[in-house]
């Protein structure tokens, strides 16, 4: 069950980084379009129209469904670190669709994040604990997750640049990892009586959640760049899960000596992160690259497509 749980999370990280950067590509195939909230409508209309996008809607839906599945099946521990996947995948996705090679210090981020988060879940284990945790357990969590979430937006009110992309981007990590959380509470009523999950509480929870993580993660964005955010939303999304893995579903984790290798883990799933967010692929610097090419000349062409 283990490994089916690993296929699926990692199919999860696919299409939703494919659909990433795909719904980019459309947005650059648009152009600015101008400005003022008309040009902006008229934009937003056209680009919804493009295949690319309607490609990246499809796989962003099919990844919901692969995280769902992977919940229902494995821990929330093991689920939302392997979600890290996610900025390998974009990589690998936006050199194919962007016509860029990556420079040997992506080549350098990508392994040290897929070697920390290899070293972590290797060294961790998470077990899989229960399918639905019980409404006590889950009114504590909560408690805890909305405090936590109102400490970082109060202190990110009186910070500027990157530390506030920071704090925002670690906000809209917790809320994400309590939307995986209330998602795997769904998908477990689902085997014990799928009629009464449409009247739980948890499904328009995970909705209000969802669309909550969604603006936060918005606002991390238009507060810094993705360098100062992701590294904060990476591992504050998957350490919340552990955490809530363990609070609400009963899941564990190998201590004693095992914390050093996971400490070491988690230290490169960060560097790696902070690595891959600072590349073009991730960041978004090559998203005006088939435009520019075609303005630049053979000579940035070339320079384009080899990296710097």
């Amino acid at each position: 069950m283990e490994a089916l749980t690993v296929v699926l999370a990692l199919f999860a990280a696919l299409s939703n980084a494919s659909a990433s950067v795909l719904q980019r590509r459309a947005a650059t195939e648009e152009g600015s379009g101008g400005h003022g909230v008309r040009h902006a409508l008229r934009w937003l209309g056209r680009v919804l129209r493009r295949p690319h996008w309607l490609a990246g809607a499809a796989l962003l839906a099919l990844s919901t469904v692969f995280q769902a599945a992977a919940l229902g099946v494995g821990s929330l521990s093991l689920v939302q670190p392997l979600l890290t996947s996610e900025l390998l995948f974009t990589l690998v996705v936006g050199s194919m669709v962007f016509h860029r090679r990556p420079d040997r210090r992506t080549w350098l981020a990508f392994a040290a994040l897929a070697a920390g988060l290899a070293l972590f879940l290797g060294t961790a284990s998470p077990t899989a604990g229960e399918s639905t945790a019980p409404a006590g357990r889950w009114l504590g969590a909560g408690v805890g997750v909305l405090a936590a979430v109102a400490i970082l937006l109060g202190i990110s009110r009186v910070t500027r640049g990157a530390p506030r992309a920071a704090l925002l981007g670690l906000a809209s990590a917790v809320s994400f990892a309590t939307t995986a959380g209330l998602m795997k509470e769904v998908v477990g009523r689902f085997g014990q009586d799928p009629a009464a999950v449409l009247t739980h509480w948890s499904l328009y929870a995970a909705a209000v959640t969802g669309l909550l993580s969604f603006l936060l993660l918005q606002s991390a964005f238009r507060a810094g760049s993705l360098t100062a955010s992701q590294p904060a939303l990476t591992l504050g999304d998957a350490l919340t899960s552990v955490a809530l893995g363990w609070a609400l579903f009963g899941e564990q984790i190998a201590l004693g000596v095992r914390v050093l290798p996971e400490i070491v883990g988690v230290v490169l799933v960060g560097a790696g992160s902070i690595g891959l967010a600072s590349t073009p692929s991730v960041g978004g610097e090559w998203d005006a690259a088939p435009a520019e090419r075609g303005r630049a000349g053979p000579g940035a062409q070339e320079r384009a497509r080899h990296g710097p």
